[in-house]
């Protein structure tokens, strides 16, 4: 046996053939797990590479893929040298979908030179090997090699509905998008020009990644070993070798290591840390899972999982220099531990309970969590406010994606943006800063639907069947709760667990519910039934009685099914369901439950969702603002604000704005700025209001000034009324 570290010039370069063994399983490599993390590793090296060359620093970065084992065969003149692939074989596949799709680009764009040194890893471009499958440097196992030979070979007329042809389209779409220079969602453009990020890319793959490669001999036992690699043993967690890694780190600086033991590391080992739970498509320790996200949340930097030793003995090698400071590190990773074991434990009608269950359980985007942790991090002590508006925004924008179905692709570096505002921003402002960060997004990943967009697509879209069961009961229970606080008389009582979500117009319709419909009428009412307006919570056992029951008695009569013969759904409705969300229903429709009906709930339901989970109106740019200023004040006069003004700027404002109003004319000369309404518990949306007083009054009252004073003192905005204006204001109001 021996071992090597080898590049992919040294495994491909001349006339070499790895093949995998029919019987090994076929590829199964992703995305999400390993294409994107490998190609986030190749972006990292080629950068590097450039950088090094503009910076003439002479630096070689490098990166370690993994190992590989084969055992080679006995060479044969003029044949290529033959190896069988006894393991790494999806990382071998990968690699070689990876060059293949880098050399088309390099092609494509006229950098032949580069592309050829690629080539030659991919091809034995001998005539003797045409047509047969050892042109191919890697043959794959029985399963793939119909798929991958189409996919390498460019002449293919038509795509591929394989995970190899995804791979490959994977990593072509990314290549050439880095090469032509595009910007990832943050704005950032590759560094260089496309000739050196060319050089770059084709150096990388060829000569910038390591593998250790270990070569079989005669004596060594192929399948054992195999074995061995693969299913012997308990593999040893990150955390271990982070464990291992600190504690000899510490031993070197003379660090009490004994009492590290015992005050920051032994709860690590307990059974609840070491659980492993499934996370998307993987299944992890809940401490591996951890330390990925505190690795993330400090270093405002996305950590894959894979990558979790590295990244922490990089970021804590400098503090691991001295005790004191290893033992301060230490520390804080201890107290955002006992603050992430606790999140599950969390109450549930605190504003941190509800955004754990929401948002990470229910809505299971588990890539906030990182964020979650700065905010509830003892080691920041974020004010109660500041924690109420940040999360709160975070959970409006998730719900809202998620109902009109989104796309969170991009969550996970968004959540690394909100940290890096957050490393620059005061504690004591953390909220406002993630709200205001929110607000300002425009790219489509990212943008925080309006209230405008949830009114006007949410009613029309089909959610039963689309959107999970979970995350529906959420949405609606959160729709009950609204509906009873509007009124102290309703009952403070707490929804009961286990409620199902039933259609009150059944999706079963046509067996007592059919008018005689057409059938683009009927195809509108099968996605009219599953849209917001026409679902609602029951009991599990209520919801198996209602079925697909007509709505009144009358027109039950003579139905025995459910246990319940001759009634309506109504009428169980009405007897035997104590949520405002159906007396609602039940109390209004007497007669029938119609299409129009369903329609008209949706919009109300809409309605109540943006009030439950707001959002500032969207602002302008500060440059915007600016600039529509300048435009207000050479187009539209400056007028004096009448009583009569006023009175119908009152009639025609939202609730928030009057409270900011009625709040500064009470107060006349007073500045409030926003944190001024939050700590008087009034709003923490007085600066969004404000902002669109000013586009409402441009726009609504023809003029350029707004009755509101505005005053920017030590970087801080706060607003007033005159004590004239206040008077006006008062009266109209009748203060």
């Amino acid at each position: 046996m021996e071992a090597h570290t080898r590049s992919p010039r040294d495994l491909f370069e001349g006339k070499e053939h790895y093949e995998v063994p029919a019987f090994q399983r076929p590829y199964v490599w992703n995305e999400e797990d390993q294409w994107a993390p490998l190609w986030e590793d190749v972006v990292r090296v080629a950068e590097a590479y450039v950088e090094a060359r503009e910076s003439g620093s002479g630096a070689d970065p490098h990166h370690f893929l993994g190992a590989v084992v084969y055992e080679s065969k006995p060479p044969v003149a003029g044949d290529v040298t033959r190896h069988d692939v006894i393991d790494g074989q999806q990382r071998m596949t990968t690699l070689q979908l990876l060059v293949d799709a880098a050399y088309r680009v390099l092609s494509e764009r006229g950098h032949a030179l580069m592309a050829e040194g690629l080539e030659d890893l991919i091809y034995n471009r001998s005539s003797a090997f045409q047509g047969k499958r050892e042109r191919f440097k890697l043959w794959p196992s029985q399963a793939d090699r119909e798929a991958f030979a189409r996919t390498m070979d460019p002449t293919t007329p038509s795509p591929i509905d394989h995970r190899i042809a995804e791979a490959h389209g994977f990593f072509f779409q990314e290549a050439q998008r880095w090469i032509i220079g595009a910007p990832d969602p943050d704005g950032l453009v590759p560094a260089g020009d496309e000739p050196l990020r060319a050089e770059a890319l084709s150096s990388t793959l060829q000569d910038r990644l390591l593998l250790v490669v270990i070569d079989l001999t005669g004596h060594d036992d192929s399948q054992l070993i195999f074995e061995t690699l693969n299913d012997r043993g308990t593999p040893l967690l990150k955390a271990d070798l982070i464990k291992n890694w600190v504690f000899r780190e510490g031993e070197a600086v003379g660090a009490d290591v004994d009492r590290w033991a015992e005050t920051h590391w032994a709860d690590f080992d307990n059974t609840w840390w070491r659980e492993e739970i499934t996370q998307g498509r993987l299944v992890r320790s809940r401490v591996d899972i951890f330390l990925q996200y505190w690795l993330t949340m400090r270093r405002q930097d996305e950590v894959k999982a894979e990558h979790v030793f590295r990244v922490f003995a990089e970021y804590a090698k400098p503090q691991m220099s001295q005790a004191g400071s290893a033992d301060s590190l230490l520390t804080a990773l201890r107290r955002d531990a006992d603050t992430y074991r606790n999140l599950a434990q969390l109450d549930g009608d605190s504003v941190e309970g509800r955004f754990y269950s929401r948002v990470l359980e229910t809505m299971e985007l588990a890539a906030t969590t990182p964020v979650l942790l700065w905010l509830l991090s003892e080691n920041h002590r974020v004010p109660e406010d500041q924690l109420e508006i940040g999360l709160e925004a975070i959970e409006s924008w998730v719900i809202r994606r998620t109902l009109l179905r989104q796309t969170t692709k991009d969550v996970n570096r968004f959540m690394v943006a909100i940290l890096k505002v957050l490393s620059e921003t005061p504690p004591d402002q953390a909220g406002e800063h993630i709200l205001s960060f929110f607000s300002e997004q425009t790219a489509e990943t990212r943008f925080w639907p309006t209230d405008a967009q949830m009114k006007a697509d949410l009613p029309a879209m089909r959610l039963y069947g689309n959107v999970r069961q979970g995350r529906l009961r959420v949405i609606l229970a959160a729709v009950e709760q609204h509906l009873r606080d509007r009124s102290t008389m309703y009952e403070a009582v707490s929804l009961p667990s286990g409620l199902e979500i039933e259609h009150i117009m059944p999706q079963g319709w046509r067996t007592h519910w059919d008018s005689g419909l057409t059938p683009a009428e009927a195809a509108d009412r099968d996605r009219l039934v599953n849209s917001i307006g026409n679902l609602t919570l029951v009991t599990k056992s209520l919801n198996g009685s209602l079925s697909n029951r007509p709505w009144t008695d009358a027109q039950a009569e003579g139905l025995k099914e459910g246990g319940e013969p001759n009634r309506g759904k109504r009428s169980l409705l009405s007897t035997y369901s104590l949520l405002v969300v159906n007396k609602v229903v039940v109390d209004a429709h007497v007669d029938a439950w119609t299409d129009d009906d369903i329609a008209t709930r949706s919009e109300v339901i809409a309605d109540a969702i943006t009030r439950i989970w707001p959002r500032p109106e969207p602002q302008w740019s500060e440059q915007a603002q600016a600039a529509q200023s300048r435009l207000d004040a050479a187009e539209l006069p400056v007028v004096e604000w009448s009583a009569k003004d006023l009175a119908r700027l009152a009639a025609e404002s939202g609730d928030t704005l009057l409270i900011v109003l009625d709040t500064l004319a009470t107060h006349p000369g007073e500045g409030w700025s926003n944190r001024s309404f939050v700590d008087a518990g009034l709003t923490k949306w007085a600066f969004a209001a404000l902002g669109a007083l000013t586009m409402k009054v441009r726009g609504s009252f023809g003029r350029s000034n707004v009755p509101v004073h505005y005053t920017n003192t030590a970087g801080t905005w706060t607003w007033s009324l005159s004590p004239e204006t206040a008077a006006k204001w008062r009266s109209a109001r009748s203060l």
